[in-house]
């Protein structure tokens, strides 16, 4: 059971650290253009959009949708925990 849960909280920390790379690259001229940034964006992007389209950014230019989104994901790692504890 332990393998279990190393596993999902190290998936969980990868995407974490993946959503907030892609966030720092934004705040960087043309950084989201170069190999990092586009493959990053690949990876995250898709996740992100889900959350981009029930939060609107503040201002034009305040985005929210990554923080949702790394407590979404930190929620749901959680959850799949507890069913295998559960079921296990």
């Amino acid at each position: 059971m332990d393998e279990v849960y190393s596993v999902i909280m190290l998936l969980q920390k990868i995407y974490t650290f993946m959503i907030i790379g892609y966030v720092l690259l934004s705040w960087l001229p043309n950084a989201r253009e170069s190999f990092i940034g586009v493959f990053l964006g690949k990876l995250v992007e898709p996740y992100l959009g889900i959350f981009r389209k029930f939060i609107p950014p503040i201002g034009g230019m305040l985005d929210l949708s990554p923080i949702l989104a790394v407590f979404a994901l930190q929620f749901v790692a959680y959850g799949l925990i507890a069913v295998f504890n559960f079921f296990i």
